[in-house]
């Protein structure tokens, strides 16, 4: 077996150990109090690994994104693609809402439900955004962007480096010392990636252990109608992907979907699209993308272009006003999409990251907020599914970007 593939393979070994352990945990153990302290305690792995990727994020996007746009050097160039980017992305932003939409209108899982009106005064433990355009307009520009990275504000993080990006490019030869220090520290944090992700195995089993051995197998079967019908959606926006992508670079997008086995099975199996970014960029690069291009877009789709996240957005909230019998006309749907293509923007690729944005669109249309308690027990085997499907979302982009502009190469050899 190839040392490439072997994580993947420990990766899925993980997630099948994972879930049987926490089944037996949980038919072994009929306290849920203690079933609790169990998930508490083997949770701490997961989020151990999970800081160490966030840990990595901030530095590897600011020193890639640097590199890519300084090297590409002539600010139209700089310009272009990123107009050619943003035409993608929400145009895949706009499809994956309105996905969402149409097979929560076709398949209506929550109809069955039939449930009464909550307590008002119910309320989840996640802090709302203001989902105002003038509120994320102002959040995209950092105040600091040393407090940027130290709070892994991606979307500010990708602004001060296409800034400092361009700054360096044009003082000419005086920045050519800043921009190979940059390249180094980009080689040095993918480096640390590799460290950091021969870790991945155990904190998937952590993970699935944790939420099974709470729940146990009503986790898996009360909502298994929900979550099939979800992951039919996903697999719909994946054939709509790769469709698009076809057209774009042809046969080879099959290819490109086996080269990202590793970086999908990560966000998978973590439920983190960051967990995959590392990965993700040094695979695109062997397939043959530009990696002035890959540094440029990849970063720019953790902010813009999670298809997998959009797609839940319109699918949980329409879901949950079905739940509560709320009917929502075509207009109100569509202003539900316009507004989530707006405010989903710069969501972080971790977990739960997608429910924040969720609860506040719920309240801007008088859906009860506390309808999300329906989808927290299971929203972590949702949350592997779209993370996953973000990977895709991000590579295909980056792919079809980098042929348009002539710069996808065939694969480099395996070493």
């Amino acid at each position: 077996m190839k040392k490439s593939n072997r994580l993947t393979v420990f990766i899925f070994v993980a997630l099948i150990i994972g879930v049987v352990t926490g089944l037996l945990y949980f038919q072994m153990v009929p306290d849920l109090a203690t079933r609790e302290s169990f998930a508490d305690k083997v949770s701490i792995i997961t989020t151990i690994f999970l800081r160490l990727v966030k840990m990595i994020i901030a530095p590897l996007v600011f020193s890639t994104l640097v590199v890519g746009v300084a090297k590409l050097g002539d600010i139209k160039a700089v310009g272009r693609i990123g107009g050619r980017t943003m035409i993608w992305f929400m145009s895949a932003t706009f499809v994956s809402l309105f996905l969402g939409m149409v097979l929560v209108n076709i398949l209506r899982p929550g109809e069955s439900l039939d449930m009464a009106l909550p307590d008002v005064h119910k309320t989840l433990a996640l802090e709302k955004g203001k989902m105002t355009f003038q509120n994320f307009l102002i959040h995209v520009f950092p105040d600091s962007a040393v407090q940027a990275m130290a709070q892994n504000e991606i979307l500010q993080i990708v602004v001060f480096s296409l800034f400092f990006g361009v700054a360096t490019a044009a003082i000419g030869e005086k920045g050519e010392p800043v921009v190979k220090l940059m390249d180094s520290v980009a080689h040095v944090m993918l480096k640390l990636t590799g460290y950091v992700m021969n870790f991945a195995p155990f904190a998937v089993f952590a993970a699935v252990a944790g939420v099974t051995a709470k729940l146990g197998a009503d986790v898996l079967w009360t909502y298994l109608k929900f979550i099939g019908q979800f992951y039919l959606g996903l697999a719909i926006l994946w054939l709509v992907l790769c469709s698009a992508g076809y057209l774009v670079i042809g046969k080879r997008v099959i290819d490109l979907i086996k080269s990202l086995g590793r970086p999908i099975s990560m966000a998978f199996g973590t439920a983190s699209s960051e967990a995959a970014y590392p990965r993700t960029m040094e695979q695109l690069e062997k397939f043959g993308c530009d990696n002035r291009i890959v540094s440029f877009v990849l970063p720019l789709g953790y902010s813009f272009n999670l298809d997998g996240s959009m797609m839940y957005m319109t699918f949980a909230s329409l879901f949950i006003a079905q739940a509560y019998g709320i009917h929502l006309d075509f207009g109100q749907q569509m202003s539900m999409l316009l507004v989530l293509m707006v405010t989903s923007k710069g969501v972080a690729g971790v977990p739960r990251a997608s429910l924040v944005v969720i609860a506040g669109t719920l309240s801007m249309f008088n859906i009860p907020e506390a309808g999300l308690f329906l989808l927290l027990g299971i929203d972590h085997f949702l949350d592997m599914g779209r993370s996953a499907t973000n990977v895709i979302g991000n590579a295909m982009a980056t792919t079809v970007v980098s042929k348009w502009e002539g710069k996808l190469a065939q694969p480099l050899p395996e070493k």
